[in-house]
């Protein structure tokens, strides 16, 4: 037995459960025409995915060697770069926002690279670290 047939009104139900009153319209219609079943939850997939699972896979073992390797004159890779890639392997086109669902979907994230002198000497940052800091650190003043 439903609200409804109890004697609520569409608004009553709509203030009860916190939704609009066309919700309930629709909850309404849709217990008419298939009964209890018409009220289960439905899947809303969306679009389907234009890679495969299989193509995805490939995808990844495209992009583990490097992007040197697809003729790239550095080891950064870019959403536009595997959007380049991607086309080039499978004749799908995605833009950058596409790709980026594409590498969230296969369980990848964002890195961003170490910024680094090239000139970085680890051996004087030792050093400088135990021998010349503690001397020159500003020492608390005795109260």
């Amino acid at each position: 037995m439903t609200l409804l047939d109890q004697g609520w009104s569409q608004s009553q139900i709509a203030q009860r459960f916190g939704v609009t009153v066309s919700a309930v319209c629709q909850w309404a219609k849709a217990y008419r025409r298939d009964g209890p079943d018409g009220l289960k939850a439905g899947c809303h997939p969306g679009r389907p995915p234009q890679l495969t699972a299989r193509q995805c896979d490939k995808l990844a073992r495209l992009l583990l060697q490097g992007p040197q390797k697809h003729g790239y004159a550095n080891a950064l890779w870019t959403l536009p770069r595997i959007a380049a890639v991607i086309h080039r392997q499978f004749g799908v086109t995605y833009d950058q926002s596409g790709v980026w669902h594409v590498l969230h979907r296969m369980g990848w994230s964002c890195q961003k690279p170490e910024r680094r002198a090239r000139e970085r000497n680890e051996q004087a940052i030792a050093t400088c670290q135990t021998d010349d800091w503690p001397r020159i650190k500003k020492r608390p003043k005795k109260r």
